[in-house]
């Protein structure tokens, strides 16, 4: 696989309670996303944050490995549904972490059986980039196949 390198485009504007920003994808996927900390941290009103953006990462990423995996086996998937749950907590002495990272995947598989099913999924989770970095960083990764 060759290097992979993408952007984002982030402006704020204003103090931190009071202001706001927007997130803008540098393929053009996505433009002007808005955030705030009122929305990161409360309702979140139709705005995004940087928390959401990486439960749709690291969802994304485990989804399509397992496609990869499926796809390599000869069984390509049907259909796969993905839920990423990201969650930040404080920490002591650490201040506010994200500590855990829980994935919840539905697979449409015609010929698989469900133990096989879970071995490949957990040979997606080794094959994941994110699932790699957030391990590597201390998050709690779980990923359950229902």
């Amino acid at each position: 696989m060759p290097r992979i390198e993408r952007t984002a485009d982030i402006v704020w504007e204003g103090n931190v309670a009071r202001g706001g920003g927007a997130i803008t994808a540098g393929t053009g996927a996505f433009q002007a996303l808005p955030f705030s900390l009122a929305t990161r941290i409360g309702n979140p009103e139709g705005k995004t944050s940087p928390e959401e953006l990486l439960a749709a990462a690291h969802g994304g990423c485990l989804t399509m490995s397992l496609a990869s995996e499926l796809t390599q086996a000869g069984t390509p998937p049907g259909r796969i549904e993905s839920t990423c749950l990201i969650v930040m907590d404080e920490v002591p002495e650490e201040g506010h972490q994200i500590v855990a990272s829980h994935v919840t995947i539905h697979a449409t598989v015609e010929g698989v059986e469900p133990g096989d099913l879970v071995e490949t999924l957990e040979r997606a989770d080794a094959g994941c980039p994110f699932s790699t970095l957030l391990r590597k960083a201390g998050v709690e990764v779980t990923i359950n196949l229902v």
